[in-house]
């Protein structure tokens, strides 16, 4: 029997506010990113559509080597096609599983499976793929495409409705499809794998043993909180509304609307059942009010660097290029696009949150762009003359190994960048720069950030 969340609908606000969301470019050079994910240690891994997975360094410099490489044999790319999802196995230390997600080449299927680190750290062994799952795909798109443990040590993983448009054979409502759905399965405790106990059409229960959820379109990225578990979704709309879903990680066999609903409206009522056998979205949006198209997903923050976002789920559209975030009952935008298409966010070890742009090869820090001088003088730094016409000095009067200097504009922009040392002093031009407002931020040699506003007259 479904369960049904009484939650309330948050509605859209284009509103100028206090923590204005940035980017910072962290390294460039990808071929359409699609995910950015950590293995428990200070590297992320960008998965790339075309079949590599790349090592992204603490310090922004991208290995030569990939970490791993599937081909055109394996992997059919493109479009909403490829290499689309990776998953590092709670145990990766000592187990040195992963798990990736991709549509193959022969049929556009999905599959899902396992491979194992080689000897070298940053190298798999490419030999060692071993296939748990594949569903069949009818159309090319709507491959969902992410998967992620999940806190209860099961692997979860995102389903697309099969393609095509407005779900012709009604998958996601099917509960002997895989399509259309969250799917729960655990990799530890069979061959190729096990189901659940808690999964809601498991045993002699009809319906697909690995469900978890019912009623996807398609989750363009989802994620958990690191800090109470809940599970959000963010599920791609059909012509009009994208929506947001969360529920608790123990809310089995929700049914999330699709094709009955898109977001809190009607899209097909046929086959139908009652309004209380539905949940819907916590927040949702619409193309005409926002200018997107098509929601990604994000994470809860729950980073340390910017207090002011802690708590708050952010996630972007890879239309309107803008960072969105839930503020109590409301949808906050940034007023700035920031280009590139957003199509993922990552988390690392810390919590912190990047993102990627597949047309621009770009990863980002997302950062808090509203930090007050307290950061720079709680570690002994200071500029001056502040404001400046020509160029500052940066006091560095506790002597930190400082290795780096980048100034970005209000938009996010990075207008320059400069090695400095950990001397007491260092003297930094801004001739080049516009007036306004601007950001400065100083890295020290473990990759810790601080910032601070500089304004150039």
């Amino acid at each position: 029997m479904k369960k049904f969340l009484l939650l309330s609908f948050f509605t859209l606000s284009f509103v100028s506010f206090s923590q204005t969301i940035g980017l910072q470019t962290f390294a460039t050079g990808f071929s359409s990113p699609v995910a950015i994910v950590n293995a428990g240690d200070s590297r992320l891994f960008v998965v790339q559509r075309g079949g590599a997975i790349r090592i992204l360094n603490a310090n922004g410099t991208v290995n030569a080597t990939n970490f791993l490489t599937l081909t055109p044999s394996t992997i059919v790319s493109g479009g909403e096609r490829g290499l689309l999802g990776l998953a590092f196995h709670p145990n990766y230390s000592s187990n040195g599983y992963f798990y990736v997600n991709y549509t193959r080449a022969s049929d556009g299927a999905t599959v899902i499976a396992r491979y194992t680190v080689s000897n070298n750290p940053d190298v798999a062994d490419a030999n060692s793929g071993v296939v748990l799952l594949t569903i069949a795909q009818p159309f090319s798109n709507h491959n969902g495409g992410s998967l992620a443990f999940g806190p209860d040590g099961y692997l979860y993983i995102g389903m697309g409705d099969g393609g095509s448009g407005g779900d012709p054979s009604n998958y996601g409502q099917n509960i002997n499809s895989l399509l259309g759905k969250m799917l729960r399965i655990d990799v530890d405790g069979g061959s190729p794998y096990a189901i659940p106990a808690g999964n809601p059409f498991a045993g002699t229960t009809p319906g697909a043993d690995e469900i978890w959820a019912v009623g996807m379109r398609n989750p363009w990225k989802f994620s958990f909180d690191r800090l109470n578990g809940d599970l959000w979704i963010a599920d791609v709309g059909q012509n009009a509304i994208e929506e947001i879903n969360s529920a608790p990680l123990t809310a089995s066999g929700l049914n999330y609307g699709w094709r009955c609903y898109e977001g809190n409206a009607i899209y097909n009522s046929s086959g139908c059942g009652p309004l209380a056998n539905y949940t819907f979205p916590v927040a949702q949006y619409t193309h005409a009010e926002s200018g997107g198209c098509s929601l990604t997903g994000g994470y809860v923050y729950r980073g340390t660097q910017y207090p002011n976002l802690y708590g708050k789920y952010l996630f972007s559209d890879y239309c309107n290029n803008r960072i969105g975030y839930l503020n109590t009952n409301s949808i906050v935008w940034t007023p700035n696009s920031f280009g590139g298409n957003i199509v993922s966010f990552g988390e690392d070890i810390n919590g912190e949150l990047y993102v990627a742009g597949i047309s621009s090869g770009t990863i980002s820090k997302l950062v808090d762009l509203s930090l007050a001088t307290d950061d720079f003088q709680k570690k002994g730094l200071s500029m001056y003359p502040n404001p400046t016409q020509q160029s500052f000095t940066l006091k560095n009067s506790n002597l930190m190994d400082l290795n780096e200097l980048h100034i970005f504009d209000s938009t996010g922009k990075k207008v320059l960048s400069q090695m400095i040392h950990g001397t007491e002093l260092n003297e930094i031009s801004v001739a080049q720069l516009t007036p306004g407002f601007y950001f400065v931020s100083v890295q020290e040699v473990n990759g810790a950030h601080f910032t601070s506003k500089l304004m150039v007259k």
